[in-house]
């Protein structure tokens, strides 16, 4: 047993894999719970595919530099992010709509320019299905500071997030400025998701800011519980996942969000059993 938690360890590629899934895993698992109780799912997946034109635009300017594309798809999340909510306000649109036309017309954009590069289909798959053992040191330092800003964000504006999020009537009684952390939480998601990228990629992005909280819910519903218990939950399933490609030989993006959904149908069967045993 000791020789199978140690064997795959012996590789620094797996070793750095390892490191990512944990920091991945406690980030977005932490904002995830804002996407779980605001209901914003269909946001986080809409952002996740929105980062297309910026890397396309990367790539056709930088090459396949991953620092370059991290920059540029971390600009077209935000330039996305902020759009739904300027066209939500301006229009007076229901927010799922605004979120369907910038949703739209980004991802179109990201496929018409992806067109245009050649072996694009070989050299850009590791931004649609993530490349967790292609990490690098100046990757991890990225998710590192990223992550950590965000976290140090929520930690400081936690009150108001909680109150935001709980009961918007009595944040505007407060006089809490709504829309500035409302922009707060899409600027936070963006980051989270671009981090994400590198280990699950685009198409499985939001599994791993939604599973791991939609998991923790089944223990509580207090908010500071519910994001410790979804960021263990998250960077256990990243360490299972990891190792379970490395054995398996299958990819490590999509190990990582069947293990985190393996222990969401788990503990959602013990959960009924004991309601019905109840």
């Amino acid at each position: 047993m000791i020789e199978l938690l140690t064997a795959p360890l012996a590789y620094p590629f797996m070793q750095r894999g390892l490191i990512a899934a944990l920091l991945v895993g406690l980030v977005c698992a932490v904002v995830g719970v804002y996407v779980v109780l605001r209901g914003m799912a269909f946001l986080g997946d809409a952002l996740a595919h929105t980062i297309l034109p910026g890397i396309a635009v990367g790539y056709l300017i930088n090459g396949a530099d991953r620092g370059a594309l991290f920059w540029w798809a971390l600009g077209a999340a935000l330039v996305s992010s902020f759009s739904i909510g300027a066209v939500s306000r301006a229009t007076r649109m229901r927010e799922d709509t605004a979120i369907g036309i910038v949703f739209a017309a980004m991802f179109a954009l990201g496929v018409a320019l992806i067109s245009t590069v050649r072996n694009s289909a070989v050299d850009l798959s590791h931004v649609l299905f993530g490349n967790i053992l292609g990490v690098s040191e100046s990757d991890l330092w990225r998710i590192a500071v990223f992550g950590a800003v965000v976290l140090a964000a929520i930690a400081l504006f936690y009150k108001e997030l909680m109150v935001i999020t709980f009961d918007p009537v009595l944040a505007a009684t407060l006089r809490l400025p709504v829309r500035f952390f409302d922009f707060l939480i899409l600027t936070m998601l963006a980051v989270a998701i671009v981090v994400a990228i590198q280990t699950v990629g685009v198409a499985l992005t939001l599994a791993i800011l939604v599973t791991p909280p939609a998991t923790a819910a089944f223990f509580t519903h207090r908010m500071h519980t519910m994001m410790i218990a979804a960021a263990l939950l998250a960077m256990l399933a990243g360490v299972v996942g990891l190792y379970a490609s490395y054995y398996l030989s299958i990819a490590s993006g999509a190990a990582i969000v069947l293990t985190s959904t393996l222990i969401f149908a788990l503990v959602w069967a013990g959960s009924h059993l004991r309601r019905r045993s109840g």
